[in-house]
């Protein structure tokens, strides 16, 4: 999401693919991808104690899940607005990625960005002033808000592999994207990314491409930061 008003990714006008020569797959290949026993070994994952949706899988797992998931899907791009907030199942973009993942977990994200930006409107400068939840919540820079609150604040430096764990979450140049970590790695280590920018490969090594967007947040959700009033459940 590409376009910037008021320091937040303005989706009422985009649709389409606002990426350009960034949007390309990995030429490499399930070959390029480090070994599920290799990767426990070098980068044990990180698991949570939280399992929001008791489903028998800590949150991380879930996001990884439903962000996976939204990726096989393939929706096609569109960062449309939508009366309602939410996209068609087959329609989406890079923020509708998260929220999917995030339903997977059993956590309402549109629901929780909305009651955060009522109960907190001077953390959200750039859209408190007249909120609207048909689209806050798939705003790059309002999400980039929300995960710095309720989340530990990570490296950006990607290679610094250890730190970059399935289910976390990536934001680039500030509103421009946002992705969520799979547990997947190349072989020299690189997480994978699982993301939409109307890309063929939903789930690729991005974040090893020798030209990508600038990573400016990273951050690994944290239920336990958020209030009562906020913390949702989807429904």
């Amino acid at each position: 999401m590409a376009s910037l008003v008021g320091g937040v990714a303005s989706i009422r006008q985009l649709r389409g693919l606002p990426w350009g020569s960034l949007v390309r797959s990995s030429a490499n290949g399930e070959e390029s991808v480090m070994t599920s026993s290799e990767t426990e070994r070098r980068y044990p994952r990180v698991s949570n104690s939280v399992d929001f949706n008791d489903n028998g899988t800590d949150d991380y797992a879930d996001i990884v899940a439903g962000a996976r998931a939204d990726a096989e899907r393939h929706p096609t791009y569109d960062s449309g607005y939508y009366e309602g907030g939410y996209p068609p199942d087959d329609r989406g973009a890079c923020t509708d990625t998260v929220w999917r993942a995030f339903r997977q977990a059993g956590y309402d994200l549109k629901a929780m960005v909305d009651a955060d930006i009522a109960a907190h409107p001077d953390d959200y400068a750039a859209v408190a002033p007249s909120p609207d939840p048909n689209i806050d919540f798939r705003r790059t820079g309002v999400l980039d808000v929300f995960f710095s609150k309720y989340g530990q604040t990570l490296t950006t430096d990607t290679t610094d592999y250890a730190q970059w764990q399935g289910g976390d979450i990536v934001v680039f140049e500030t509103s421009r994207h946002i992705g969520v970590v799979s547990d997947k790695r190349d072989k020299q280590g690189t997480s994978y990314l699982i993301h939409n920018m109307g890309q063929r490969q939903r789930e690729n090594d991005y974040l090893a491409f020798a030209k990508h967007m600038k990573v400016t947040g990273h951050y690994r959700f944290d239920a336990s930061k958020i209030p009562q009033d906020v913390l949702k459940a989807w429904r």
